[in-house]
């Protein structure tokens, strides 16, 4: 039970610390970018997180109520629905209008080609035009 408790406690120790380094803000890790504190928390498995947790990372309350994932709120991309958001509707229009201009070219050959049909059923050239 002991030699069990030898390797949970400081495998642990490196995952609390491993997760608290990646949700400190950049500018909250001390003495070395955060990147480099990761690498010493993985790479020396006892010293690393027990370093990180005594001068990795500044402990003062965060001010404005600040919280690790304060960048991914601010950086969200606003979800607007279809009948709101003004550029899909300017689409929508766009295409219709290329729609019924195509709409107009097809109804203008099929009676060309009426045409065409009706004047050979006729006997007449139908390349008199």
């Amino acid at each position: 039970m002991f030699r069990l408790l030898m390797y949970l406690i400081p495998l642990a120790l490196t995952i609390y610390a491993f997760i608290d380094c990646l949700n400190t803000p950049e500018d909250e890790a001390k003495h070395l970018p955060k990147i480099a504190w990761v690498f010493i928390i993985l790479l020396f498995w006892i010293v690393g997180p027990v370093a990180w947790l005594a001068a990795g990372k500044l402990r003062t309350p965060p001010v404005n109520g600040r919280t690790p994932s304060e960048w991914h709120r601010n950086h969200r991309t606003q979800y607007v629905a279809p009948d709101d958001n003004p550029e899909f509707l300017n689409s929508l229009k766009a295409d219709n209008k290329k729609d019924e201009a195509l709409l107009k070219d097809w109804e203008a050959d099929l009676r060309r080609r009426e045409e065409e049909l009706k004047r050979r059923e006729s006997g007449e050239d139908p390349r008199a035009d």
